[in-house]
C-alpha cells in the first residue's frame, strides 16, 4: 500500500468530494475511485457512502480507517519536510486564515515583524467568516485560524491571544458622545446595528445586554465589522464593538468609544491550529511572535 493512497483517501474524507481530492494529489477522479476500491478491497468493506447533494461520507469502518492512518500520513509528510528543509533556515509558506475584526486591526504588525526576522517566510493572509476558519483548520486548508471566542473542538489546539475590550460604539452627533463613561442602559431600546446571529462576538453581545436587563432593536445585522462600522457613522444605531476595531474612526473623528460603566467587558482572542499537525519551522515562528506579541499587548 502506498503513503499516497491513504493521504488520497485522507483528503477525500476531509473534503467528502472525489473531484477535489483529485486536485489535491494531482490525478484523475477515476484515479481516486480506483485508490478507494483497493482499500476498500483491503479492509474487507465499504469505507465511503456516496449520494447525491450530500457527497462522499465515511462509513464507520471508513471512519475508523481514518483515524488511524491520518496521525501516520500526517508525521510521514513531516518528516519528509524536514529532512528537504535546511535546518539553519526558517523558510516557506504559513497559511492563516481569520475573523476581519482580528486581521485587518491586530495581525498587520505581527505579519511585518515575522517578515523582519524570517525573510524567506511568507504568510498568506485570508479572511473568513468564523465557522469557515474553524472548517479550513479542519480540512488542512490553513496552517492557523484567529477567531474571536475561541471554541474548543476535539481536533483544535487553542493557544490565547489576549482579549479585546467591548466598548460602545456611536456616532458624534448621539448623546452618548456628550459622556466620557456611560451606561449600558443608555442602549435600552436604541435602533442597534451588530454581527449576524451565529457569529461568536453576537453570542458574547447579547449576552451581556441579557445579564443587564437592557432590550435593544435590531436595525441590521451583519457579518463583519467594518460594514458595521460604516453602518454607525452613518447614523443608523448604535452598537457594542471591539474597541482595536475602532481606533482609526476615534481618530478621526468619525466615531466614539465608550467603555460601558458596568465593565470591563472582553472579548478573547485565540489561534487554533490542528492537534495532528506537525508545526513546519516558518509556522513555530509565526506562532511564538503571535502569541508572544498580541498575549503581551492584551
Amino acid at each position: 500500500m502506498h503513503v499516497e493512497t491513504l493521504k488520497t483517501f485522507c483528503d477525500l474524507v476531509e473534503t467528502g468530494s472525489l473531484s477535489r481530492a483529485a486536485r489535491l494529489n494531482l490525478v484523475s477522479q477515476s484515479a481516486v475511485s480506483q485508490q478507494l476500491r483497493g482499500l476498500e478491497r483491503r479492509y474487507g468493506g465499504r469505507l465511503i457512502d456516496r449520494a447525491p447533494r450530500v457527497g462522499a461520507r465515511p462509513t464507520e469502518r471508513g471512519r475508523l480507517v481514518y483515524d488511524e492512518v491520518k496521525p501516520l500520513v500526517e508525521r510521514l509528510a513531516a518528516l519528509e519536510g524536514r529532512l528537504r528543509a535546511k535546518t539553519d533556515v526558517v523558510a516557506g509558506t504559513v497559511r492563516v486564515a481569520t475573523v476581519y475584526s482580528v486581521g485587518l486591526h491586530t495581525l498587520p504588525p505581527v505579519i511585518k515583524r515575522c517578515l523582519a526576522a524570517h525573510p524567506r517566510v511568507s504568510v498568506q493572509l485570508s479572511y473568513r467568516r468564523t465557522d469557515e476558519v474553524y472548517a479550513a483548520c479542519l480540512a488542512g486548508d490553513v496552517d492557523f485560524g484567529i477567531v474571536a471566542v475561541p471554541a474548543r473542538r476535539a481536533q483544535l489546539e487553542i493557544a490565547p491571544l489576549g482579549h479585546d475590550e467591548i466598548v460602545i460604539a456611536a456616532p458624534p452627533t448621539h448623546p452618548i458622545a456628550r459622556r466620557a463613561r456611560c451606561s449600558l442602559a443608555m442602549l435600552d431600546g436604541q435602533p442597534f446595528i451588530g454581527f449576524e446571529r451565529d457569529i461568536p462576538t453576537r453570542r458574547l453581545v447579547d449576552g451581556i445586554l441579557r445579564r443587564h436587563g437592557v432590550r435593544v432593536s435590531y436595525a441590521m445585522e451583519l457579518d463583519n465589522v467594518e460594514t458595521i462600522k460604516r453602518s454607525v457613522e452613518a447614523g443608523l444605531g448604535v452598537s457594542l464593538l471591539p474597541a482595536p476595531t475602532l481606533a482609526s474612526e476615534v481618530r478621526a473623528r468619525t466615531l466614539v468609544a465608550r467603555p460601558p460603566v458596568e465593565g470591563p467587558f472582553r472579548r478573547p482572542i485565540g489561534v487554533i491550529y490542528r492537534r495532528t499537525r506537525e508545526l513546519s519551522a516558518p509556522g513555530r515562528a509565526f506562532l511564538s511572535l503571535l502569541t508572544s506579541t498580541l498575549a503581551a499587548a492584551r
